[in-house]
C-alpha cells in the first residue's frame, strides 16, 4: 500500500484532537454533499467538494462529541463520558454546527434532538468514523459500500434465546453485511434510533414511541434465580406470593424495569415483608450478588443459560401457568437501509404471526 496514504491515518490514531485529512475525504466521500442550512447541494465538480471540505477543516474529536450527544440525547451525559465539562462539549458542538453550517441540534430541558439536516450529518458522521477505525486498524483500503452495514440493540441477554438464533441466521443469510451491536438501556435505544445511531432495536414491552415502527416478536419466560442453597431452591417452580418476604435484587438497566413492574402487578395484594435493592450494575453483576447471598433476582429466559456459579434459576407461575414477557421491535418508518429491510425479512420468516408477516 502508498506509505504516503497510511502515515496520515497513523497520525489521526495517535493525536489527540485529529483533524480528517484532506485526501482521506477525497476519496472516501467523493460524492458527497455540502451542507448549506437545511438544504444539501450536491458538488458539480471535484474542485467543488475540494473548495468544501478545505472550510470545513472537520475535527474527528468533534463528530465522535456530536454522536455521542445524539446517543445519548443530552449534552450532560455525554460530556460525563467523555470526562469533560458540559460547556466544553456544548462549544465544541457549536463550533461543528458552525463549520458546516446546519443546526445539528434542537435543544431543549428535556435535552437535544437531532434535526432533519442533522440525522444526515449524523449518519455520514457515524459511517465516517467508523472506516476511519477500520483504516487504522487494518491499514489498508476498505470498501463497505457494496455490503452494506446494519445496526441493531438490545437490553436482553444473547447467551441464549431467540435474538441469538435470529442474528446467527442473519449472518448466515448476509455474510456480506457488516453486523454492529449495540447493548443499552431502553431509553438510551429509543434515543439511538432516534436519532439514526441504530437501524432497528429489541426490546421487552409493547409500549414505544408513535414516531417509530413496531412489531411483536416472541414472549420470554421469567425465572427467580436463587443462591444453591436458598428454601425455593428445591421447588421446580414457585409462585409470585412465594416472593413477598424476599430481598429482591434489581438491576436499574434494561430489562429489570419490566421485571420489576412485572413483579409489582403479581403482588399487588402481598407485598408485605417484599424489599426491592436497586444495584446500578448489569444483570450479570446481580447474579453474582445473589450467588453471595445477598439477595434473590428475576431474570427471563434468555439469562439463564449464563450458568452462574452458585445459582439456581425456577419458573415463576401465577394462575394461568408460566409467567411471560413479550419482545418487540423497533425501527423507524424512513429508514431506508437495505440491510435493515433484509432483517425485518428474517423476522416476518421467524415469526409469523407478528404484524410483518
Amino acid at each position: 500500500m502508498n506509505q504516503a496514504l497510511v502515515k496520515p491515518f497513523v497520525l489521526l490514531a495517535t493525536s489527540r484532537r485529529p483533524v480528517i485529512p484532506l485526501h482521506f475525504l477525497r476519496n472516501a466521500i467523493w460524492s458527497a454533499f455540502e451542507f448549506h442550512g437545511a438544504t444539501m447541494v450536491r458538488h458539480r465538480s471535484f474542485v467543488d467538494l475540494s473548495a468544501g471540505i478545505r472550510r470545513l477543516n472537520l475535527d474527528l474529536g468533534q463528530l465522535q462529541l456530536a454522536i455521542a450527544a445524539a446517543e445519548y440525547g443530552s449534552f450532560r451525559r455525554a460530556a460525563d463520558t467523555f470526562c469533560i465539562t458540559q460547556s466544553t462539549l456544548s462549544r465544541s458542538i457549536h463550533l461543528l454546527e458552525h463549520s458546516i453550517g446546519i443546526v445539528i441540534f434542537e435543544r431543549s430541558r428535556a435535552g437535544v434532538t437531532a434535526t432533519a439536516a442533522g440525522l444526515e450529518f449524523l449518519r455520514t458522521a457515524r459511517s465516517i468514523l467508523e472506516q476511519m477505525d477500520t483504516l487504522v486498524a487494518r491499514a489498508k483500503p476498505t470498501d463497505r459500500g457494496e455490503r452494506g452495514r446494519f445496526v441493531i440493540g438490545f437490553g436482553t441477554s444473547l447467551t441464549a434465546g431467540h435474538l441469538r438464533a435470529t442474528l446467527v441466521e442473519y449472518c448466515s443469510r448476509c455474510p456480506q453485511v457488516e453486523l454492529g451491536i449495540v447493548e443499552r438501556s431502553r431509553a438510551r435505544l429509543a434515543t439511538a434510533l432516534r436519532n439514526g445511531m441504530i437501524d432497528l432495536y429489541v426490546a421487552a414491552g409493547d409500549s414505544f414511541n408513535i414516531s417509530s415502527r413496531s412489531t411483536p416478536l416472541w414472549s420470554e419466560r421469567v425465572f427467580a434465580a436463587l443462591p444453591h442453597d436458598h428454601p425455593l431452591a428445591p421447588q421446580d417452580g414457585i409462585s409470585w406470593v412465594d416472593l413477598s418476604n424476599q430481598i429482591v435484587l434489581m438491576s436499574q438497566y434494561d430489562s429489570g424495569r419490566d421485571l420489576e413492574a412485572l413483579l409489582n402487578a403479581n403482588l399487588l395484594t402481598s407485598t408485605e415483608g417484599l424489599r426491592i435493592e436497586h444495584r446500578d450494575v448489569s444483570r450479570g453483576e446481580i447474579q453474582n450478588l445473589v450467588s453471595m447471598g445477598l439477595g434473590i433476582t428475576l431474570v427471563l429466559e434468555s439469562d439463564t443459560g449464563t450458568n452462574s456459579s452458585g445459582l439456581v434459576y425456577r419458573e415463576l407461575r401465577n394462575s394461568m401457568g408460566p409467567s411471560r414477557v413479550g419482545f418487540s421491535a423497533v425501527w423507524r418508518g424512513d429508514n431506508e437501509n437495505p440491510a435493515l429491510a433484509k432483517f425485518l425479512k428474517l423476522l416476518a420468516e421467524r415469526y409469523p404471526t407478528s404484524s410483518l408477516a
